[in-house]
């Protein structure tokens, strides 16, 4: 052994020359297995690259730290080694065979002398060197992969589409092979005594096989898939929904005169807008609602400046000219207009504020507002007292800018005081001295009347041809009273006139009520009669039966005077037999009683 390691340190060159031609087809071999796999990897990793199969073995690589390559040729290639075959070099003669479960096959010495003949033809055509064979032999479904070790061939038959890195496992398993049985294999001469472990490593081939799964349809996956786009899709639609609804309320606001957006915008579920508004224009937070939008989601930034829309020019002139009820400002064709009658104070006022509009607003036309002055205000006043009833203007002047008047006045009639309003005259330039007095107007005296007599409800007192006249029923007393008041009138008044009423005596009125009890259901008039004035009456009536004492209401029958013995029974009028058994029976909702 030392004498070899001094040899090849004097002379490595020849140690070279000697592995050159065992190492060389080795490493060319290996090198070209190594690309036929990078290319097989290159080839599934595409093709299922975009696929959902894909996406899962993209996490099952970043979860177990392997490559992407590696979890695609591990799902996607399909195979199963269903023969081994172990072939002396030297002879041609089969060392061992293995077969896997249920696999089909035929004579195997037959089958490796059949190989060892296509190898040695390949040889001899092609004049390759004694370490180099066939690799690869590939019919239909099935691949023949073959291993040349230094005295044996090692065979595999595989069915399906196996991955490179198998050339690596069937080498490995070649090369034990060596390891443990060189010397067998070199003399081997048919006798597979002297090879009790090969069946064994071929065993360990055989066993090698990768089928699909077969997985079942992947509800969860599917499921999982659908809930996502479903969230996705009603997530869109509930943006896109929110979207219109703000849409309609930035048209809303664009209808609206006095409001100006100048910028909007939708951050993720916010809404953003700014803009110009009129103090007077319409809350845009008010013109939210009906829209279905959030309020909370909106953000809202208003500067406050005032419109030149005549609608809001109009309002602003109302308020600081304060105008009176005789001058009316509306728009027309864009202009404010003031039309009535006003005071030379006002009209100035008035021109000043029309002056001082802005700028392409609209104009402020005061053309049609007459000039009215105080003393011609006043004179309206007065015209409107002399036509006003229980009110007699005996004096009015003007003096100093002062208005005074005198007169009658009937406390019935309107308060002169109160006619004021309206009419533009400053209260505190009038002065007003008025005195009591009865009209003999036909209406007041009509309410004196009514006041002083008290009448009846079946007495109507109304003014007929400037006559007070009496209609109606009504008691001696009564009556008695009305002619005294009718004499009592002053002389150049109205005539009372009681003509009309007829004098009811109170037997007369106490048989109307009795007449009416005995009309009434539940009730039985036994005995009635007047005695010395007083009224007696008894009989029977129903507790369920109106009041008797709630009858004499309107009868003018004095309750005082009327003694009364009832006696309760039980009517069997329809109507209270009904009653007693609803009270009694408690019939169902789905029961009704009639």
């Amino acid at each position: 052994e030392r004498a070899a390691q001094r040899s090849i340190q004097k002379n490595p060159s020849a140690l070279t020359d000697i592995l050159y031609p065992v190492f060389l087809p080795a490493i060319r071999k290996s090198i070209g297995e190594k690309i036929d796999q990078t290319f097989q990897s290159l080839n599934e990793s595409l093709r299922h690259i975009f696929t959902w199969h894909g996406l899962n073995w993209r996490f099952e690589a970043w979860r177990t730290g392997t490559s992407f390559s590696e979890v695609v040729l591990k799902h996607s290639l399909v195979y199963r080694v269903e023969h081994v075959f172990l072939i002396s070099r030297s002879s041609g003669l089969l060392i061992a065979h293995v077969t896997a479960e249920n696999a089909t096959s035929e004579d195997p010495q037959l089958i490796s002398s059949m190989l060892s003949a296509i190898q040695d033809f390949v040889k001899d055509s092609f004049n390759e060197k004694e370490n180099s064979g066939l690799d690869t032999i590939r019919f239909g479904e099935l691949r023949l992969w073959s291993e040349v070790g230094p005295f044996a061939t090692l065979v595999a038959v595989i069915r399906g589409n196996p991955p490179e890195e198998l050339h690596d496992v069937i080498r490995d398993v070649l090369l034990r092979i060596h390891d443990q049985s060189s010397q067998a294999l070199e003399r081997f001469d048919g006798d597979t005594s002297q090879l009790p472990g090969v069946e064994t490593q071929l065993q360990t081939c055989v066993e090698l096989q990768h089928t699909d799964s077969k997985e079942g349809f992947p509800w969860l996956v599917v499921t999982a898939a659908l809930l996502i786009l479903t969230a996705a899709g009603a997530w869109f639609f509930l943006s896109w929904q929110a979207g219109q609804r703000w849409q309609t309320y930035l048209s809303r606001l664009a209808t609206q005169p006095g409001i100006v957006v100048s910028e909007q915008e939708i951050r993720g579920s916010q809404f953003y807008i700014a803009g110009l508004r009129d103090p007077l224009a319409a809350d845009p937070q008010s013109l939210l609602s009906g829209t279905e939008v959030d309020p909370a989601r909106v953000h809202s930034n208003w500067q406050f400046y005032q419109s030149l829309e005549p609608e809001f020019v109009l309002k602003r002139l109302t308020a600081s000219l304060a105008p009176p009820d005789s001058v009316r400002l509306s728009v027309v064709d864009g202009r404010i207009v003031a039309e009535g009658e006003a005071t030379t104070t006002w009209i100035n006022r008035a021109r000043a504020a029309a002056q001082q509009l802005s700028a392409g607003g609209p104009v402020f036309d005061i053309s049609g507002v007459r000039d009215v002055s105080a003393e011609e205000r006043w004179q309206a006043y007065v015209s409107q007292l002399e036509t006003q009833p229980g009110i007699i203007v005996a004096d009015q002047n003007v003096r100093d800018g002062q208005f005074y008047i005198t007169g009658l006045r009937d406390p019935l009639a309107a308060d002169p005081q109160s006619l004021l309003a309206g009419t533009q005259v400053d209260p505190a330039r009038v002065h007003a001295s008025w005195q009591f007095y009865q009209s003999l107007e036909p209406q007041f005296v009509l309410k004196r009347l009514t006041a002083s007599l008290a009448p009846p409800g079946s007495v109507r007192l109304s003014v007929v041809d400037d006559r007070i006249v009496a209609e109606g029923e009504a008691t001696t007393a009564w009556i008695n009273r009305a002619r005294a008041a009718a004499q009592q009138l002053s002389a150049g008044g109205p005539v009372f006139d009681i003509s009309g009423v007829r004098d009811v005596s109170p037997e007369e009125r106490w048989q109307a009520y009795v007449s009416r009890l005995e009309t009434q259901p539940g009730i039985i008039v036994a005995q009635q009669n007047v005695r010395d004035g007083q009224f007696y009456i008894t009989g029977l009536r129903d507790p369920l039966a109106v009041d008797p004492q709630s009858l004499l209401s309107g009868t003018q029958v004095d309750p005082a005077r009327v003694h009364a013995s009832w006696e309760f029974y039980q009517s069997l009028e329809p109507q209270f037999v009904l009653k007693r058994l609803t009270a009694s029976l408690y019939p169902l909702d789905t029961v009704r009683l009639s």
